[in-house]
């Protein structure tokens, strides 16, 4: 996979190029030849977890709750105000959520979080949207210390591998943390947990300029204070949290897509990150196999659960 980045980063370049060299004569072609050569033969790896109320978070904030809309006001001869949406009297549903905080779930992290003179996440430029994808690999280090920190030498081990990070990359750091989301939720933001320490993130962002790190945990280290994640948001640097498949994309050569909430004045965002692999990535699906649209039919009528989530239901037989 060593240098895929660079092939692909090319592959950009290129079609940009051709872009501009035919304007003339096809202005409307875009990067849409690239789109069908490259994008939609990539596979596509999903980073995040879905948010539900009972999802681990810190217990300073709380968790989430969800539940049926109901009507805010009259329309006469349709529905009442406080009465709830249904599909056999309205034609639809909507679900209402409560949500404690900002930082809940996959998330990304704006210096307003700690800073007051920091961006907030609708300050955050739309150059966000694609970058290449870094995952430097502490998993077997975490087995043997859960925890344990990246380091500068875990960061130099992965460029004597792969050659050196490229400048606006976005930088995982893989754990395999995020089993415990499911497996031991408890656990989860328990300490000993793994993290990155403070001089890993300064070289990667005064040395290698890269546009922000992720890890899987809830926090960027297990210090007193916090302070790898304080240096980040007083520097007016970003940073992912709970982030979750890291195990199943390359190392090098991948992408990554990145979309997040956009809240004005947010210090917060609900992101959605999807990495876009090589095609000949063992993990993921391409536009191919899945191109979503038409969407799959749910196997039965959705109800809500105990907790207000929509599922499938499938009555039991008596």
């Amino acid at each position: 996979m060593k240098n895929l980045w660079r092939i692909l980063s090319a592959l950009v370049v290129l079609a940009l190029v051709i872009g501009f060299a035919f304007h003339d004569d096809d202005e409307e072609s875009g990067l849409w030849e690239f789109y069908e050569n490259t994008l939609t033969k990539a596979k596509y790896v999903d980073l995040t977890f879905a948010f539900n109320p009972t999802i681990p978070v810190w217990p300073g904030f709380g968790h989430a709750k969800f539940m049926p809309t109901k009507a805010g006001a009259d329309i006469p001869g349709y529905v009442k105000k406080g009465d709830v949406y249904t599909y056999k009297k309205h034609g639809f549903i909507a679900t209402s959520y409560f949500l404690p905080t900002d930082q809940y779930g996959t998330q990304l992290d704006p210096p307003a979080h700690w800073d007051e003179y920091g961006a907030t996440i609708s300050d955050l430029p739309a150059t966000y949207a694609v970058r290449p994808l870094v995952v430097i690999n502490i998993a077997d280090k975490v087995k043997e210390n859960p925890g344990y920190h990246c380091s500068i030498e875990d960061i130099k081990n992965w460029e004597a591998k792969h050659g050196k990070i490229p400048e606006g990359s976005v930088v995982m750091i893989r754990s395999d943390w995020h089993k415990k989301w499911t497996s031991d939720p408890g656990r989860y933001n328990e300490k000993p947990f793994p993290g990155i320490t403070l001089n890993a993130l300064k070289f990667l962002h005064n040395e290698r300029k890269i546009l922000f790190h992720g890890h899987e945990p809830l926090d960027t280290d297990t210090t007193a204070n916090l302070e790898g994640e304080y240096w980040l948001m007083h520097n007016h640097f970003c940073q992912a949290e709970g982030v979750t498949n890291l195990d199943k994309v390359p190392e090098a050569g991948a992408l990554i897509a990145i979309g997040f909430a956009k809240p004005e004045g947010g210090t917060g965002g609900y992101a959605r990150y999807i990495a876009i692999c090589p095609p000949d990535w063992k993990y993921g699906v391409s536009i191919e196999e899945a191109p979503g649209a038409p969407l799959p039919k749910q196997p039965a009528p959705l109800r809500r659960d105990e907790n207000g989530v929509l599922k499938p239901f499938v009555e039991k037989q008596k």
